[in-house]
């Protein structure tokens, strides 16, 4: 896990931190590998090319990050936010990483993870809201010509929020400095 280890120790909830880490365990290989884009159309240059798809997340998280000082949510919701951010692109390329992105990506992202995070009944309800916030992450951009699923628009204050840190991150005309992270 020492790809998000900086990410991880934002969360202060250990439940939340517990679905994270179990949620970058299951992230398939290909993640660490891959574009952000397999076009190159839709993401700056550092999210391009060999782990590009990782240092998208990661910029998207720090985005949220920066953020979190003008706009107010709990310590849970930043953990909630965090945790959907880290997950969102996970299976972007689909399950086995077919080399192009998948429009259903967020939703295979959160089937994986309800289907294999393990968590208490009295806390799913956590696990929930990462999921729709990762079913809603693409924003209005929820339609393909390839293929006739509509996905899930935003519902709600970190939902959008979610969609914002992702819009952010996935512009050409902004860059992110990785270095002040470190």
């Amino acid at each position: 896990m020492s790809y998000f280890e900086k990410e991880l120790s934002l969360i202060k909830n250990p439940v939340i931190k517990n679905i994270a880490e179990q949620g970058v365990a299951l992230l398939p290989e290909y993640f660490y590998k891959v574009p952000a884009s397999s076009t190159g159309k839709y993401h700056p240059n550092y999210a391009l090319g060999d782990g590009g798809l990782y240092r998208h997340v990661q910029a998207s998280v720090g985005i949220a990050i920066d953020l979190f000082r003008i706009k107010k949510f709990t310590q849970d919701e930043q953990d909630l936010i965090v945790t959907s951010l880290m997950l969102h692109d996970g299976w972007k390329q689909g399950l086995n990483g077919n080399g192009n992105s998948t429009h259903t990506h967020p939703l295979v992202a959160a089937n994986e993870l309800r289907t294999k995070v393990q968590v208490n009944s009295e806390n799913i309800w956590l696990l929930e809201i990462i999921c729709n916030n990762i079913e809603a992450h693409m924003g209005e951009w929820n339609t393909s010509k390839w293929d006739k699923t509509v996905l899930p628009t935003p519902q709600g204050e970190m939902q959008d929020f979610v969609h914002l840190c992702d819009y952010l991150a996935s512009r050409k005309d902004l860059e992110f400095n990785f270095a002040v992270r470190e």
